[in-house]
């Protein structure tokens, strides 16, 4: 692995999970420095320097000259948005024409994301378990079809809809609702044109991250997040309430399984179609009483999961990115402490719906100060007063290290307790009675 004895970074995104990366990256001796596209968030403004120019997908150019002038190493993207926009296609080349190394696939691998009809397709051809879909394009055929069956389809839009289009009806009466509020409606704009009818599948729903090099595959810890607003997973689907790491609902067997059946065979697919993927790839697995069924696809960390996963790594996150980026991956030990992490999502009243901001946020720093708790920030903006407000929909991820699952949910609801501001939403229930496999 050819790597530089200190690298200059720049950061895309700005929620909790880039957040946690940017602390990550900024605790690695290699760090020159670190730039950063959205100094808005308070918690990434004090680790990175701003980057001074607009940061506009249409005139992209301007970014790369960016990286050009400030000697950008390696580009680190967090977000879905820009990955499928192919930002990392234009920002992996100088103004030269000479390489430079992005974290995060082009616009072709983040079409597993961006497309959920290609995303299945691709499973498919990789003889990948997952659950059985048909893709409409017309909501009359949606509900023709619902209308002519007994059992019930969970509703997804194809699009990219920030993790929350999704729904799971009780009958087909909500499905057929639901495909109406996507398609006719636009509940979540152009990703819900299209949508998935897929088969009600059931199970302990786990997210399992490997890093992909184009050659390496590295399976990472397994976590478990939550999507529903509500403890007992009530409520509408979010995007993600909380999670913890490791997910002890997963035994290491079943790990294996899903490195074989499901890492391997699209690593294998990608590579036959020439799409050279260099990032996360994301899955969300329902483990079924039929063995494990890949859910969806995502082409970077997952937010919350990233926050846990982070702060459980005891190696140089900047080695394990650029080894990534580069190819190398087999050239790099990855170390994860022994300790179990769990994170709790506050979010802002109103949410997922219709997040209201201007709340005033108290009591970050008492929680920061709890040992073994890192706050990270999502929607909070600092005002020129000093005050710190609540700026969307979630807005802190409450993140503890323990030496076992328990205390670390002790640990994050304690801080948790430190923290007020009106009409804060949250679950009560993360890593509660997770079970054990053996």
């Amino acid at each position: 692995m050819n790597i530089p004895e200190t690298v200059n970074i720049l950061l895309i995104g700005g929620g909790a999970r880039e957040h946690a990366l940017a602390l990550g990256l900024s605790r690695s001796p290699r760090m020159g420095t670190l730039y950063a596209t959205h100094m808005d968030n308070p918690g990434i403004a004090t680790l990175a320097q701003p980057v001074d120019i607009p940061v506009l997908g249409k005139e992209l150019y301007r970014l790369v000259q960016f990286c050009d002038r400030v000697d950008i190493g390696l580009v680190v993207i967090g977000p879905e948005e820009p990955l499928a926009d192919g930002w990392a296609d234009q920002l992996s080349k100088k103004a030269d024409g000479s390489p430079r190394l992005v974290f995060g696939p082009g616009a072709k691998g983040a079409k597993l994301e961006a497309d959920k009809a290609y995303a299945k397709q691709m499973m498919k051809a990789a003889s990948i378990p997952t659950a059985e879909g048909r893709v409409f394009d017309h909501f009359s055929h949606v509900e023709e079809y619902l209308k002519t069956r007994d059992e019930v389809y969970v509703i997804k839009a194809t699009g990219l809809a920030k993790g929350k289009g999704v729904i799971v009806p009780d009958t087909n009466a909500e499905g057929i609702k639901a495909a109406k509020d996507m398609m006719e409606k636009r509940a979540f704009g152009d990703a819900g044109k299209r949508v998935l009818l897929e088969e009600k599948i059931s199970g302990t729903e786990v997210s399992v991250l490997a890093l992909l090099d184009g050659r390496n595959i590295l399976v990472l810890p397994p976590c478990q997040d939550y999507k529903r607003l509500g403890d007992s997973d009530k409520g509408p689907n979010t995007g993600g309430m909380g999670a913890f790491c490791p997910a002890n609902t997963i035994s290491d067997k079943i790990m294996k399984q899903i490195e074989t059946d499901v890492f391997v065979p699209i690593a294998d697919v990608l590579r036959r179609d020439e799409i050279d993927f260099k990032g996360v790839l994301y899955v969300g697995i329902m483990l079924t009483p039929a063995g494990p069924k890949v859910l969806e696809f995502n082409v970077r960390f997952g937010d919350p999961e990233c926050q846990p996963l982070v702060t459980r790594l005891e190696s140089d996150l900047i080695e394990l990115l650029w080894a990534t980026a580069d190819g190398t991956l087999d050239q790099v030990d990855v170390k994860f402490s022994p300790k179990a992490s769990v994170c709790v999502v506050l979010a802002s009243k109103g949410y997922p719906a219709d997040p209201e901001s201007g709340a005033v946020i108290t009591g970050v720093e008492d929680a920061d100060a709890i040992p073994g708790v890192t706050v990270f920030h999502a929607g909070t903006k600092l005002m020129e007063n000093g005050f710190l407000v609540v700026a969307g929909g979630r807005v802190l991820s409450i993140t503890a290290l323990g030496d076992t699952i328990e205390q670390a949910r002790d640990l994050a609801y304690q801080a948790v307790e430190e923290i007020h501001f009106e009409g804060m939403q949250l679950r009560t229930d993360i890593a509660q009675n997770a079970p054990v496999h053996s």
